[in-house]
């Protein structure tokens, strides 16, 4: 068989792709007998198209599936998509207001279901871009993680959490987005620099500094360090102010909290509007006074600001203190951090409300787990082994260092918190079931209602591993997963939650490697976005040049942990090589042609290893040490070492040095025919190892070659 003369991505891709699906090729039983092994897509979110940073998971994850395929490996790549929660909420609404409406103006079922549609169609269409960027998952198998079976799987780890004392229900200071009406963890902030006034307050004997003044109305103490000798005169007395609305008496107290070196070393307590505030308020029993809503207005306790928004009614409060002297100065140009929305940008109004929580440092009254700390301790185990080693250092300083993590959602996209109240019973004796009660079991009532609020999505994803797994009767055999690969930006999000949960409710680790790529950059190094022009579409440019092309682009040059850089040069260049790679092999191919016996081998012909010439034996050395070498590079994960490495030696060793030499032996006769084995055996060798990065190219030369019965796909790895 002959190979046309220009390889065409646009005529194999798909044809090729079809033969691989349509084949089972992509199940684990295509290896029976094979040792397990899994990775569980990090599942894209369900509310848009792919983009870049998709393609480099969907690269690094299907070279590490195809390479355990090729070894013999019962290999799965479970597939899913992910409804995520606040992310598709937060889409949806820019959706919603570019047609002129608001989620706040439809009634909660019916916005839940136009949501499912939008996530079902984005589904389709994002695994259909899967399929083109060469995922060898198993479609069969793939999961959604709003599918009913997953949800019963969330809903009794919630409720084996709040049996066990690590699940509760609180009143404490969470974060508020003002524009999105709902709270955020506080891995969902986002903090900036910001340069406001600093105000420096008089309250009574005393001067204050605050950036807040606005907040004054819910002041209910005032703090100074117990070690500052300033003030120790007025520590555990009341003192006598003046306000905008008139005197007023305030308690001084002390905490160690306080910075002596920060404003004159007097703070302001306002536990409702600032989370230290409320810590404070808690060891000295301080009223909690609420004086914005949650829309971010005054409320009624601001007397005649009620109704203004937080910065107009600063500036009117700070207009009318300086009417009363109560302004000592204004510094303008104090610069601060300020935690905003990660989503709209839009500064975070601490509030204290009462959510759900998961106490992420505390021993289980029944199991006597501790979620951080077995989390912790499976890595200092090396029960799960992080492939780059900066992360593993960073993954312990977070948790050590965690908070109580707030699960609890005023959105309607998502799973609802099975939680139900009972109008007798009243809200502080919650009934938490995997199922609707039929009535209180405390009172018999039967006028049950459920929590409105929704679960943060990374509670559910955080039992992806599991939980996929269990619902496709896969869990007994590939549990836990060998490796989970994502990017360095949920690390905590994501992974942490993942190996405290899984130890939690399956007493192992979810996955034993933890592999974490960087983002994708431009060739200047700068970061993609939308303002700068520079984000390449991935799916567009595999249109151009070829999946291939853009496969090897974003293996080659990046390493783990570590951003690569990406651009249509780059993937030209890839398109070439993978143009070069076709012409060597129509090379071969033709002269396999001429010789009959060659038509029907399968193997290394016993010619291989007689009356070599010494580019003969040269060709086979450098083979069988790029062989070692890629394979020893897969093995560690290098996959732009193995993909460089393949590079340099297809075409500047076999192309550039055997081929031209084969030419002239070739044409002798005594030679002819031992070369023509040579070069089909080299080029069979190379198609196998470079197979997992470019699949497509590789699969379709070696349908062509003779004595080929079985795909590429599941061809056994040269060692």
């Amino acid at each position: 068989m002959e190979l046309e003369k220009a390889y065409d991505p646009k005529i194999v891709e798909d044809k090729i792709y079809k033969k691989w699906q349509d084949g089972g090729y992509f199940k684990p039983e295509i290896n029976p007998d094979g040792d397990p092994f899994c990775i569980i897509m990090p599942p894209p979110n369900a509310n848009g198209a792919l983009h870049i940073g998709h393609a480099v998971f969907v690269t690094l994850e299907d070279i590490m599936t195809r390479y355990a395929r090729m070894q013999g490996k019962a290999a799965l790549w479970l597939p899913g998509a992910d409804h995520a929660g606040f992310e598709t909420q937060v889409v949806f609404e820019k959706k919603l207001e570019k047609e002129g409406k608001s989620r706040f103006g439809i009634e909660r079922d019916e916005l839940y279901k136009m949501m499912y549609d939008f996530t079902q169609e984005n589904k389709i269409g994002m695994e259909n871009q899967l399929r083109k960027l060469g995922a060898s998952c198993d479609w069969d198998r793939t999961k959604f993680t709003l599918d009913e079976d997953i949800k019963k799987i969330v809903y009794k780890t919630f409720k084996n959490l709040y049996d066990d004392g690590l699940v509760y229900r609180a009143k404490k200071s969470i974060n508020w987005c003002v524009k999105h009406q709902t709270t955020l963890s506080d891995l969902e902030i986002k903090y900036a620099l910001k340069k406001d006034p600093l105000y420096y307050i008089k309250y009574g004997p005393l001067t204050l500094a605050t950036v807040r003044p606005e907040t004054k109305f819910g002041d209910t103490a005032v703090a100074v360090n117990p070690n500052d000798a300033r003030y120790k005169e007025y520590i555990g007395k009341e003192i006598e102010i003046e306000t905008v609305l008139g005197k007023a008496k305030i308690k001084v107290i002390a905490d160690d909290y306080v910075d002596p070196k920060f404003g004159t070393g007097v703070v302001k307590i306002t536990p409702a509007h600032d989370p230290n505030d409320f810590e404070m308020a808690l060891r000295h029993g301080l009223e909690v006074r609420e004086v914005i809503d949650q829309y971010g207005k005054m409320n009624e306790k601001a007397g005649p600001y009620a109704g203004m928004k937080i910065d107009e009614a600063r500036a009117i409060v700070v207009l009318d203190m300086q009417k009363k002297g109560l302004i000592e100065k204004i510094d303008q140009d104090y610069t601060h951090s300020v935690a905003t929305c990660y989503k709209c940008g839009r500064t975070i109004e601490p509030r204290v409300l009462e959510q759900w929580f998961v106490a992420v440092n505390k021993k289980g009254q029944k199991t006597g787990k501790n979620l951080a700390k077995d989390a912790i301790q499976a890595v200092k185990d090396k029960k799960v082994q992080f492939v780059t080693k900066k992360f593993e250092k960073i993954y312990n300083h977070w948790m050590s260092n965690i908070r109580d993590w707030c699960i609890s959602r005023q959105i309607v996209w998502g799973i609802q918190i099975p939680a139900y109240y009972c109008d007798s019973c009243g809200k502080d004796n919650p009934i938490v079931s995997e199922i609707k009660p039929s009535k209180c079991p405390k009172c018999g009532s039967s006028n049950l209602t459920q929590d409105s609020d929704v679960f943060d999505t990374w509670f559910s994803s955080g039992q992806w591993p599991f939980a996929a797994l269990k619902t496709t009767g896969d869990f007994d055999k590939f549990y836990p997963t060998q490796i989970m690969e994502t990017a360095w930006d949920i690390l905590f999000f994501w992974v942490a939650r993942m190996i405290m949960i899984g130890l939690y409710e399956t007493d192992k680790v979810p996955f034993e490697k933890v592999y974490i790529h960087g983002l994708v950059r431009d060739q200047d190094r700068q970061k993609m976005s939308k303002s700068k022009g520079n984000v390449i579409d991935p799916l567009g440019i595999a249109e151009q040049y070829g999946t291939d092309a853009v496969r090897m682009a974003l293996v080659f040059g990046s390493s783990a942990g570590n951003d690569t850089s990406i651009s249509e040069d780059k993937i030209r260049g890839m398109r070439n090589f993978a143009n070069k790679l076709w012409n060597i092999s129509r090379f071969v191919l033709i002269a396999q042609n001429e010789n009959s016996k060659l038509k029907t081998q399968n193997s290394k012909s016993q010619l291989i290893i007689q009356n070599l010439t010494d580019k003969d034996a040269w060709i086979l050395k450098e083979l069988d040490h790029t062989v070692k070498k890629v394979t020893k590079y897969f093995d560690n994960f290098k996959y732009s070492q193995a993909g460089e490495e393949i590079y340099e030696f297809v075409w500047h060793k076999f192309a550039d040095i055997y081929l031209e030499k084969a030419k002239d032996q070739l044409a002798n006769e005594k030679l002819k025919e031992n070369t023509q084995a040579i070069l089909l055996s080299v080029l069979k060798d190379t198609l196998k190892i470079l197979h997992p990065i470019m699949p497509f190219v590789t699969e379709e030369i070696w349908s062509k070659l003779p004595g080929n019965k079985e795909m590429l796909i599941v061809e056994s790895w040269k060692k």
